[in-house]
């Protein structure tokens, strides 16, 4: 019997000795994580001051001491902005010229705006693939930036125009578009955008959502309907991982049509859900214009749509083989035919640019910033 009491109490003990020291050695490492991360704690700081001045994607941007402490003491923009009008009628002088367009917008400069009052919840890219269509894109534009401006956005936007005269390719274009916009910003939206087509209604937010999202309801050339169910082209929006998770758009698509389609299959094919504002808000008008020549419908787009499930992980954003070079160009006085203004280049090396000829490249062009422009020169083959 006394044996028995003997162990008992014996057992209790040695329980609570290890107990305590169960308690000690957590107190001893908990005691360490927090003097270590004190003493980290000057070393975040002169990380965060680093980055504020790095590189990103290779271009160099520094930033300001001021402007960063400014811009971190602004409350988020609201969901939905206070400024927003709805429905819009919309005026298209013909004879507007570009320095009006940037006379309406004194705060856009070098395409780049943000709100002043509050910090936007978005960076959002605007992509227009453009070639004859001067006109249009001034219309665009100025409709565009304030348009933009009233939904309280951070944004940039980009015109990639394709030089020469071959079958025009606006998949590849907006490719290009992406991979050049990505050097300047960290986007988290990107707005791919047809030139011709002009929103009517502010409530249609360009920003993007957990799902790719098509903002083209219906226009004026379709009755305000929708042109086919599954239709995925006009102007959509797919963030930055939305887009580089399917590759992008295919390359192959040369002259008019399959190319919203082929993109509609890749989101698909990842089990992503197209979403769309409502009918009312979702309006656009289509400015009037013939075909252009150079971007015939092409008659091989439903052969291409059938392979997409088989090389939509080679064809598009990861086709090393087709991307060359891409040359950042500043402006001076030097134009290039067939662009809506007279555009100047001049490399950073010093050295005079200009776009290649049909015989030196398959497909040449530059990638502009609007409304005060900064260009890019690219090509592929």
């Amino acid at each position: 019997m006394n044996f028995n009491v003997t162990f008992h109490l014996s057992y209790k003990f040695r329980l609570l000795l290890l107990f305590t020291l169960c308690l000690t050695v957590v107190g001893w490492a908990t005691s360490n994580y927090f003097v270590g991360a004190i003493q980290e704690i000057p070393k975040a700081k002169d990380l965060v001051a680093s980055l504020s001045k790095g590189v990103i994607l290779g271009k160099k941007g520094t930033v300001t001491d001021e402007a960063f402490v400014e811009k971190a003491r602004l409350d988020n923009c609201p969901s939905v902005s206070p400024h927003l009008k709805g429905q819009t009628k919309l005026v298209f002088k013909p004879d507007l010229t570009l320095e009006e367009v940037q006379a309406k917008n004194p705060k856009v400069h070098r395409g780049r705006y943000h709100p002043e009052e509050c910090r936007a919840l978005q960076r959002v890219a605007i992509l227009i693939p453009h070639r004859h269509r001067e006109k249009h894109l001034l219309y665009l534009l100025e409709h565009l930036h304030p348009f933009l401006q009233r939904q309280q956005l951070d944004y940039g936007i980009y015109v990639i125009h394709q030089a020469g005269s071959k079958k025009f390719n606006r998949a590849k274009l907006l490719n290009v578009g992406y991979i050049e916009a990505l050097k300047d910003e960290i986007w988290d939206c990107f707005i791919f955008h047809d030139v011709d087509l002009v929103p009517e209604n502010d409530l249609n937010l360009y920003r993007c959502e957990d799902q790719p999202r098509h903002l083209v309801v219906g226009r004026n050339s379709t009755g305000y309907r929708l042109r086919y169910s599954g239709y995925f082209g006009g102007v959509t929006a797919l963030s930055r991982e939305q887009f580089f998770k399917v590759n992008g758009f295919s390359n192959n698509y040369w002259g008019w049509g399959g190319e919203d389609d082929d993109l509609r299959l890749r989101v698909e094919l990842h089990r992503m859900k197209i979403t769309r504002p409502l009918p009312e808000v979702g309006k656009y008008t289509m400015i009037f214009h013939k075909r252009d020549q150079g971007n015939e419908v092409n008659i091989g787009r439903m052969n291409l749509l059938h392979q997409v499930s088989r090389v939509w992980r080679t064809d598009g954003l990861r086709d090393r083989e087709r991307a060359q070079s891409i040359i950042p160009c500043y402006p001076i006085n030097f134009s290039i035919p067939s662009l809506p203004f007279p555009f100047s280049f001049l490399l950073s090396s010093g050295a005079t640019c200009h776009t290649m000829s049909e015989e030196d490249v398959y497909f040449s062009g530059c990638i502009t910033h609007h409304g005060y422009m900064h260009h890019s020169l690219f090509s592929l083959v």
